[in-house]
């Protein structure tokens, strides 16, 4: 990564939930959930129950019990259907009770601006101390789709919850049934629930999790804003602090979205001085093509972020007229491997294509 040097991050307060919320929503590479929401119950919960340290994942003895804590199903639903504090945290203890072990460390399974904030809800509401990582580097719409599925970590046993109070406690065969389980109970309880899965030990995080992401969001949040306090490019800002590019600026013209077995899924057009680029999505941005042509796809980043300001823009966010810029990034190496791209690469979610990978040189 480039960029400003700061010093590491070693605790999360009140005051850096707006950039920590900013980056993760840059990571989310369109999902993850409303950074805004997730912002706003953690503000809730670190107001009420003091800052929460953060711990690097090199740190962890491996002796530790560590609980990943999100959201799961269709982020434009979460805007209208949002937990409490409260159902965030029992998230954790129903499946801590449910294994009769006692959680050392809280985690995040994913990058964005819901599922890296809500385990701030829950580090803070249970005492323990948050992670510094997560999951995948990045945000992917199935629950399967994670890297400790690559080192072998169980998704299951996992608790699942929706804002009513209801919970349920799942055991799958492998980690792909658990992600038609969850979601099948996902769609019942309103497209919206709270889970809590993939618990590690101390040695299992340290394997499978990507380090420094909450440190990173931070980093990239708190740079955007001081780029624009100097009337700086924001944007070009964003794409050095992530080794990546801008595709494509431009107005969007065209979105098409439905919410359909509990995802955001759906494509935007945004035209601009070098024609037209395609995104296609499901929750998050998975394909990027101009004219027809594919420029970059998952497992690497392609992010949206608003062209005068620099703020992330998610799928349930884009709206005809907006003028956006896009940037494709590298993903974390693993995920390029035949096992990651059998997990995450674009035929699994139904293109016609091979992965394309980033490509760090400009367009002529």
């Amino acid at each position: 990564m480039t960029g400003t040097l700061t010093p590491p991050v070693t605790a999360i307060d009140e005051d850096d939930l707006e950039s920590l919320a900013r980056g993760a929503a840059v990571l989310g590479t369109g999902g993850g959930g409303d950074p805004y929401i997730g912002r706003l119950l953690a503000a809730q919960a670190l107001r009420e129950y003091g800052a929460v340290q953060l711990v690097a994942p090199a740190q962890l003895p491996d002796s530790a019990t560590v609980f990943p804590v999100a959201m799961m199903g269709a982020p434009t639903v979460m805007v209208e259907k949002t937990p409490s504090v409260e159902r965030i945290g029992h998230a954790v203890a129903a499946l801590a009770e449910h294994l009769g072990v006692t959680p050392t460390h809280i985690a995040c399974i994913e990058a964005g601006g819901v599922n890296s904030t809500f385990p701030l809800v829950a580090a803070a509401q249970l005492g323990l101390p948050l992670v510094d990582g997560d999951g995948m580097g990045r945000a992917f719409p199935e629950l399967q789709m994670v890297l400790p599925t690559l080192h072998g970590v169980a998704a299951t046993p996992m608790s699942i919850g929706d804002e009513k109070g209801n919970v349920g406690l799942l055991t799958s065969i492998d980690n792909h049934w658990a992600e038609s389980l969850a979601r099948s109970l996902t769609i019942t309880m309103g497209c919206a629930a709270i889970i809590s899965n993939y618990v590690m030990t101390g040695a299992q995080a340290r394997e499978g999790l990507v380090a420094g992401t909450l440190s990173l969001c931070t980093r990239i949040g708190r740079r955007v804003e001081q780029v624009r306090a100097e009337h700086g490019d924001a944007v070009r800002a964003v794409a050095d602090e992530l080794g990546g590019r801008v595709l494509h600026t431009g107005k969007v013209v065209d979105v098409a979205r439905r919410t359909t077995t509990g995802f955001a899924r759906g494509s935007a057009v945004i035209t601009g001085a070098g024609g037209d680029l395609t995104l296609e999505f499901q929750n998050e941005h998975l394909v990027a093509l101009r004219d027809g042509r594919v420029e970059v796809t998952t497992p690497d980043l392609i992010i949206v972020l608003d062209t005068d300001s620099g703020e992330p823009v998610t799928t349930e966010a884009l709206r005809f007229g907006h003028r956006v810029s896009v940037l494709a990034a590298p993903a974390d190496e693993r995920w390029h491997s035949p096992a990651g791209i059998a997990l995450v690469g674009p035929r699994y979610f139904g293109y016609d294509t091979d992965p394309v990978r980033f490509d760090a040189r400009e367009r002529p």
